[in-house]
């Protein structure tokens, strides 16, 4: 073998170890990029997804004490069923949430004028996670089935609460108007976030 001919070898052999190492430059950017991107979109459903169901829980916590509306507020039972995060829904689902029914069942049968004014809307959701059936429990509350509903629900409260208030611009202004205005809106974000990513 010529030293020419070892030169051209080498050279060759050094483009493809180049060419070898470019590849491993592009997938590993591939593969960071694409990482960022579905932590991103994970992440931001996760955030949205806890928001969404404070912010359902305040406004029935809300409507049971001072707000007092003429909406349709049980419509967040099902709210709060689709939208909880599994971390919590699964913890209902198992004994703590039969132990609560039990004790919300058991109340309800003993002090029936107390019950309904304070914990019948509280006490529905809990027995509603409890006896859910997998099909509508595992199947639809992890799809845009859920994600629909959620939305619907959302949008109706959104524009009832705009025409009690009179307008956008008076829910954002009377007294409550602001904190109820916003949680509301998150009611309708987090689903619409959901159905698109």
């Amino acid at each position: 073998m010529t030293f020419t001919s070892m030169r051209r070898d080498h050279g060759t052999l050094q483009a493809m170890v180049g060419s070898d190492f470019n590849e491993l430059g592009i997938a590993a950017k591939n593969l960071l990029n694409h990482t960022f991107m579905l932590t991103g979109l994970g992440f931001g459903t996760s955030i949205l997804e806890w928001i969404a169901s404070v912010a359902a829980i305040y406004l029935l916590v809300l409507d049971r004490t001072n707000w007092k509306t003429n909406m349709l507020t049980a419509l967040l039972i099902p709210y709060i069923f689709f939208s909880l995060p599994s971390l919590i829904f699964n913890l209902f689902r198992g004994e703590v949430g039969k132990w609560i029914a039990l004790v919300a069942v058991v109340i309800q049968l003993f002090f029936p004028k107390h019950f309904r004014e304070w914990f019948e809307l509280p006490a529905a959701a809990v027995i509603l996670i409890v006896v859910a059936p997998h099909l509508i429990a595992g199947t639809f509350r992890d799809n845009w089935v859920g994600s629909l509903v959620c939305l619907g629900v959302g949008c109706y409260l959104l524009q009832e609460h705009i025409r009690a208030s009179g307008g956008f611009r008076n829910a954002f202004t009377k007294a409550n108007g602001i904190s109820n205005t916003l949680g509301i809106i998150a009611l309708v974000v987090f689903p619409i976030w959901a159905l698109i990513f």
